[in-house]
């Protein structure tokens, strides 16, 4: 069944509500009942305003925080004005969100909310300390086209490989490694760990589900950082689809580049003697005990070193430092992504081994996590306290 609206399209196919934006591209999938869709004009993605609501009065809310990504203001606004509408009084968190690792539980409950609404980004395990509704964004674009223009090239990674993409495109991971055996491929797709919610899904710094015994790795998905620290941190051949292009990019060349740049922030920093070591006090990218070691380590080398805790990591706010150089110990992107926007040499924690003498040979930084029990639903998910769905 297929209804046509201005603006969007909902379609019901197999027991499961598909609603697709026409005009620019997001979509949801909800596994649920069908639910009012809250829309302003032009929006990228939609929000399950009547999945949201039923659990929300399922856990007797009266006052919520919705946190979400620069993508999705529009939604958290209209998201808002339609929890209002249904007697929830609601505050939009104005704060940059850089994912499930970063959520906004403290400041939920500073502020008296009875739960956080956290949109955009699928669960990772962390402990909470409110009720916590996620909320994923799935992108309106069909991989299996993509993956057809590329056989090509994706045959050259071999008869055995690895599949992995992000939470945009994870609801049609199942449909891509089918149609892939169907070409003669044996397919596999990584369990993960509890940083993420799904099999076969990588985060900017959690790349477990593509450690498989794979001679290559297909990865699904628009942008270079993710397929570029699969290839890093797997040391395999890595050949990135973008499913809304069509073309298909292989990262080898890339990853050079990247270690290239990154054995010359080692080198400037061998002169070093003063080590600003930084930890992240956002709940997912909190690595107290490896900063901690990461200190120590220096101090045994005769380094001088400082621990430094910060929220939002940025050199602009440590200028007044009289460090030589910088380890940040939180998210692996801010030292590789960021890097030219420092003063002084900036290194994650294996570089500083590399640094030390205590390793040879590059490896990404990776936060991982334990071992995850299950794969989530595709859709709304609900954790902390109070139980989940």
């Amino acid at each position: 069944m297929r209804t046509c609206v201005p603006g969007y399209t909902i379609e019901y196919t197999n027991g499961v509500l598909w609603c697709r934006i026409s005009r620019c591209g997001g979509f949801l999938r909800c596994p649920f009942k069908p639910f009012t869709l809250s829309l302003v004009g032009g929006s990228m993605h939609e929000v399950s305003s009547r999945e949201i609501l039923k659990t929300l009065r399922e856990l007797n809310a009266k006052r919520v925080l919705i946190q979400t990504p620069e993508g999705l203001k529009k939604e958290a606004q209209a998201l808002a004005d339609f929890l209002e509408e249904n007697g929830i009084e609601a505050i939009i968190s104005g704060d940059i969100n850089y994912g499930a690792c970063d959520p906004a539980d403290r400041e939920a409950k500073l502020l008296g909310c009875d739960a956080l609404i956290h949109l955009g980004h699928s669960y990772m395990r962390l402990h909470l300390e409110v009720p916590t509704i996620f909320v994923p964004a799935f992108a309106n674009v069909d991989v299996i086209p993509a993956l057809e223009r590329n056989l090509g090239e994706i045959g050259k990674l071999g008869r055995r490989i690895a599949l992995v993409t992000t939470a945009q495109h994870i609801n049609q991971l199942g449909r891509a490694r089918e149609f892939l055996e169907k070409k003669g491929f044996d397919v596999l797709v990584g369990e993960g760990d509890s940083r993420v919610s799904w099999s076969g899904q990588v985060l900017g710094c959690n790349f477990a589900a593509a450690k498989v015994d794979a001679e290559g790795v297909l990865f699904i998905g628009a942008g270079y950082f993710h397929p570029l620290g699969v290839a890093v941190a797997t040391g395999k051949p890595t050949l990135a689809v973008n499913p809304y292009s069509g073309d298909a990019i292989w990262m080898d060349e890339e990853a050079e580049r990247l270690i290239r740049k990154r054995w010359a922030q080692i080198a400037k920093a061998m002169d070093a003697q003063k080590f600003g070591v930084i930890t992240s006090t956002k709940k997912g990218q909190l690595r107290l005990a490896e900063a901690k070691r990461i200190v120590e380590l220096l101090r045994e080398h005769g380094k001088y070193a400082r621990l430094i805790a910060m929220n939002h990591i940025n050199y602009r706010a440590l200028e007044g430092f009289d460090f030589d150089a910088y380890v940040v110990v939180a998210c692996p992107r801010v030292p590789i992504d960021d890097y030219e926007n420092w003063r002084k040499p900036v290194l994650t924690p294996t570089e500083v081994e590399i640094l030390l003498g205590l390793r040879q040979d590059y490896a990404f930084d990776e936060i991982l996590g334990a071992e995850r029990e299950k794969d989530e639903s595709v859709g709304v998910s609900f954790h902390g306290p109070g139980g989940s769905l």
